[in-house]
Parts: C-alpha cells; structure tokens; sequence
C-alpha cells in the first residue's frame, strides 16, 4: 500500500505537492469515490485511481482490450457485489473502461490503460461515433426514426443530429456523436416506444465484428495503430 500522493507520482501525474492539491479539491478519485482527505493508501495491483476522469496508471506496457459485454455486467472497475466487466477479463494490468455500457445493453467495451487514449474518447468535446443497433418493443415508425435522426428534446435541450437506419420493424441502427445518460432508451421513449434491447457494434474506428457475447481479445497492432491516429494520439 502506498500514499494516494506518492502513487500519482509513480504514475507520472504530478509531484507529490501536487497530488495533494488535485486530491483537496477534490479531484482524485479512488474506485469511484472522490477522495479529498491526505493520508489515504491505495494497492497498485487492485484500486482503480483516476484524476480529472482520467485513468492514472503505473507505467508498464500498454494493453488494449475488446470485450463484447454481456447483459448484467456493470461498465465499472468495482461496485460492491454486483458483476463488473474486469470480471471477464485475464490480465495483470490496471485497465479501465473507456465510455460506459449500462447493465442491461450489450457490445463493443474497450479497455485500456492509456490515460491519453481513454481521455480522447470518452469526454464529448471529441464528438466520436458510437453505433448501435436498437431492438424495441412496438414497431417503429418511418417517422419516429426521422424524428430520432433529427432529434428530440431531453432534459429541455434537443440531441444532436444522429444518422438512423431501419433494418426491422422493430430494428434500427442509430449512429450518436454524444453520450448522454441512457440517452438512446430516453429517445426512444420520447417518440412513445421503449427498448428491449441496446447492442454497441462500433466505436471510433473500432468493429466489434464476429466476437461473441462474454468474449474478448487484445486489439491487433493495426487497430490499436488506426484508433491512436484517429484520437490524434
């Protein structure tokens, strides 16, 4: 165990001093939870530090993780009892998940231990794509899918224009360049139907492909080569 400090500096953060200031104004995070008090220890091998959303990892090689997640697995590095991704995954590195997964959809979940990488695509300013295909409970109308492409007020601010494409009566793929909270089963709802089911086939310029559910693999050195150039990275 080591001083929430000393660890930002192993990780190549900032100095000591430093940690101690992003830590009182409460910037640090420790498997979830804001830490602001100094004298608080973390296990390298195990807890999930970030700062500033970011992950803050311990130098070492850099890992890249696909998994296709299955229903009933939380998009997190810990949460009490309850089933997490890192569950479905054999590595000794500290990887985090990029981007979020709720319980009960399913797809392409990457993990990684790039901090630079993981910041580039899941804060929104850098606007990448995220394609999904969405099964609903009635069927959809050539309307409501115009309505979702071009956007639905939520939370008293409309959505970004998205590009939508039928594939059943009750089958669509939608492509979002934002990520707000559970936002494509809020716009479902919002033009008076529900999902059933959320599955993530791309994100940025990664496929999931043929992987199966509960399946992962270390990206191959051209997709890791093509996402890097792609966050500019």
């Amino acid at each position: 165990m080591v001083r929430l400090q000393k660890y930002l500096a192993d990780a190549g953060v900032c100095s000591r001093r430093r940690g101690e200031t992003l830590i009182r104004e409460g910037k640090v995070k420790v498997n979830g939870r804001v830490v602001r008090e100094m004298g608080v220890k973390v296990d390298p091998k195990t807890d999930a530090v970030e700062v500033s959303g970011r992950p803050a990892a311990l130098a070492g090689p850099e890992i890249y993780i696909m998994l296709n997640k299955p229903r009933g697995y939380i998009s997190s590095c810990r949460h009490g009892r309850r089933k997490i991704v890192l569950d479905l995954i054999d590595t000794d590195q500290r990887v985090y998940p990029v981007g979020r997964l709720d319980k009960d959809s399913t797809g392409l979940l990457l993990l990684t231990n790039n901090g630079r990488l993981h910041y580039r695509l899941s804060h929104p300013s850098f606007e990448h794509e995220k394609e999904y295909i969405v099964k609903t409970k009635k069927s959809i109308t050539d309307s409501d899918l115009a309505a979702l492409a071009a956007g639905v007020e939520l939370d008293g601010r409309s959505t970004r224009p998205a590009r939508v494409y039928r594939k059943e009566s009750r089958e669509f793929g939608i492509i979002l360049q934002e990520g707000r909270n559970r936002q494509i089963r809020r716009m479902v709802e919002a033009v008076g139907n529900q999902v059933v089911h959320l599955h993530r086939i791309r994100m940025a310029t990664l496929q999931l492909g043929g992987l199966a559910s509960g399946q992962w693999r270390h990206l191959k050195a051209e997709e890791t080569s093509e996402l890097k150039n792609f966050c500019g990275i």
